[in-house]
């Protein structure tokens, strides 16, 4: 069998540059073929790689909206999502002639985690096989708020020396115990004080999301 252009091994041929099965642009190679496995779809993936390969969230608080008891909140719950997790957080009445007391609140919230556990996963068992997500809870009664659950996920970085100097700093100073936990205080530092920001950046992604799978008008 001959090894020259379309022969095994040869440029087009079976296991060649280009021809099935080899490592260059040809259908099933390893992964660089136009269109292979893997690739991505004509007009990419909404939300870019952060959500790849999950079952889209669009429509969350409007599912948890129908799903959860009537009587459980005041108004809606406050729905988070991000690529591991969903947070509802709902609002509990006040307790009746206790004002603002903390005391009263944090026992009025220690009621509702009680009383609505078996309820509450059972839900977030229909959410999570709906979303692919977990499911985490909180309440909050006026200015006092509590999560119940939540997941708390590993992210790895390199950092340079300058960078891990400032955490060292802070680790030093007594803000933080240990640099992991220094590198959450200035992620929860930096969102607090660009919220504004974050939200329109936000806001400017979902349109580039819906721009995206709506795709060109050819």
């Amino acid at each position: 069998m001959p090894f020259g252009p379309g022969g095994p091994g040869g440029p087009g041929g079976p296991g060649g540059p280009g021809g099935p099965g080899g490592r260059g642009r040809g259908p099933g190679g390893r992964g660089r073929g136009r269109g292979g496995p893997g690739g991505p779809g004509p007009f990419g993936r909404p939300g870019g790689w952060q959500q790849a390969d999950l079952p889209s969230a669009d429509d969350v608080a409007e599912w948890f909206a129908g799903r959860l008891p009537a009587d459980w909140f005041i108004g809606d719950a406050q729905i988070s999502v991000d690529r591991e997790e969903i947070v509802v957080v709902g609002e509990l009445p006040p307790v009746d002639g206790q004002g603002d007391s903390a005391a009263a609140a944090e026992g009025r919230i220690s009621r509702f985690r009680e009383q609505s556990r078996d309820e509450r996963i059972a839900i977030a068992t229909q959410a999570q096989e709906r979303y692919g997500r977990k499911v985490s809870w909180g309440a909050r009664i006026g200015e006092r708020r509590e999560l119940f659950t939540h997941l708390a996920v590993p992210v790895m970085t390199r950092l340079r020396q300058p960078e891990r100097q400032v955490l060292d700093t802070l680790v030093d100073a007594g803000v933080a115990r240990s640099r992991s936990e220094a590198l959450a205080w200035a992620v929860a530092l930096v969102g607090q004080h660009t919220e504004t920001w974050l939200s329109d950046l936000r806001a400017k992604m979902a349109e580039v999301d819906k721009l995206r799978a709506q795709g060109p008008q050819l």
